[in-house]
């Protein structure tokens, strides 16, 4: 058995007198900023850095981007694809619609443009193991026009050319995806452009938040159009600055439209452009107008005005296809375009042009040109400044009659408004 020693209590010492509390003056209250959250993803805020400090590249720059090749040897569908070495590239999709009426009552009718636009930040991406590393950035927009209710939505989204991290990409030869981009926040998927067949693309391209949406099938009607002597665009007459350039003009299209929370089944006409090339704009240069004309006697005409800061017009283009296909490129001095009417915006305070007077006496074509819905104006939040006008349009003859149908782009009006790419 094990014994136990208790321990002996020691004496506990009186307590100490407590001092008297010395006064601490209160604390003067700082106001600290707190700061706001960022209102996009650190890959978006980069490549609106990287956007907003490129300019274009001229054309005596040794960037190690590619020029446009006066001599391309064009092949088909390779030149549906990316071009990797070109600074700046795009498949522009706009198209005219109609939703039938219910009850015998007039067919609804749509515009819509959906744009696929690969951004160049350096010939090669950068050697690193990571998803993250891209030369390249992708931009989309989509905006739907319903010109019965005068309702114009615009979308975009702007992320980097990062496949493997979901972002968006471009499909290389072989590849049915040709382009396609991460929804924007708030909607789930993809937008798409698909190469279904020989010169037949698929559409896919939505926004929950906005309400817009489309789910669209194009097949081209006539043989595609090189916009130029072997698709050679000029964009200056000084050398060097051009763009390889070609068109399908009369694109027939099916599919459905969402606007305003409602879907409607459509028919309609659809204009390919796509074009490709590292130096687009020349210095001085602020600008373009840009119009796309379906005729109702089957004839199709692409015009173009290059613009210098002042609004004189710098550098003028047109082709006029018939309606046997067949395909004329016009002279400046056989075309005019007269401006009607302006509209401003009241948004961005941007005074557009709102109607033209389109005449080439030698093939004996005179039409007034008027948009369909004067707020036809996308103005992007993904890159500050970039705002311009994209709308269908409506043509009329001297005597008033309906000749045709088109769409109208006009970029570089307003402050600090001209193009990036």
């Amino acid at each position: 058995m094990r014994c136990e020693a208790k321990p002996i209590p020691k004496p506990i010492p009186k307590p100490k007198p407590i001092p008297k509390p010395i006064p601490i003056p209160k604390p003067i209250p700082i106001p600290i900023p707190i700061p706001k959250p960022n209102p996009m993803p650190t890959p978006t805020r980069f490549l609106l850095l990287a956007l907003a400090l490129a300019k274009p590249v001229q054309a005596d720059e040794p960037a190690g981007w590619l020029p446009a090749d006066p001599a391309h040897a064009w092949s088909f569908p390779r030149d549906h694809h990316a071009h990797l070495g070109q600074r700046n590239e795009w498949w522009y999709l706009t198209g005219t619609l109609l939703a039938p009426g219910a009850g015998g009552a007039p067919a609804r009718r749509f515009g819509y443009q959906l744009t696929f636009f690969r951004v160049g930040l350096r010939p090669e991406a950068p050697e690193l193991d990571s998803g993250w590393a891209t030369g390249s950035a992708v931009m989309a927009h989509l905006a739907v026009t319903d010109l019965d209710a005068g309702v114009h939505v615009f979308s975009e989204v702007l992320w980097r050319a990062a496949p493997e991290v979901g972002l968006g990409g471009f499909g290389g030869e072989g590849d049915p995806v040709v382009a396609w981009a991460r929804a924007p926040p708030g909607s789930p998927g993809r937008w798409t452009l698909r190469l279904t067949g020989d010169d037949t693309f698929a559409l896919e391209a939505a926004d929950a938040v906005q309400g817009i949406r489309i789910a669209l099938t194009v097949a081209s009607r006539r043989p595609r159009v090189l916009e130029g002597p072997n698709g050679y665009s000029r964009k200056s007459d000084a050398p060097g600055f051009a763009s390889l350039y070609y068109s399908s003009t009369r694109m027939a299209t099916e599919g459905s439209v969402a606007v305003g929370g409602r879907s409607y089944p459509v028919t309609g006409t659809s204009w390919l452009d796509r074009e490709f090339g590292s130096s687009q704009l020349a210095p001085g240069q602020a600008g373009w107008d840009w119009w796309s004309l379906r005729l109702a006697d089957g004839r199709d005409l692409m015009l173009y005005v290059l613009r210098r800061a002042d609004g004189t017009p710098d550098h003028r283009s047109a082709t006029l296809v018939g309606a046997d296909g067949r395909v004329r490129y016009l002279t400046p001095a056989e075309w005019t375009v007269r401006v009607l009417a302006r509209w401003r915006s009241p948004g961005t305070e941007s005074s557009y042009p709102a109607g033209w007077q389109v005449d080439v006496p030698g093939e004996g074509l005179s039409v007034t040109v008027r948009p369909g819905l004067a707020n036809a104006e996308n103005v992007s939040v993904r890159v500050p400044g970039l705002s311009y006008w994209e709308g269908p349009v409506g043509l009329t003859g001297p005597g008033g009659d309906a000749m045709g149908e088109g769409y109208v782009e006009l970029t570089g009006y307003g402050t600090g408004a001209r193009p990036p790419i």
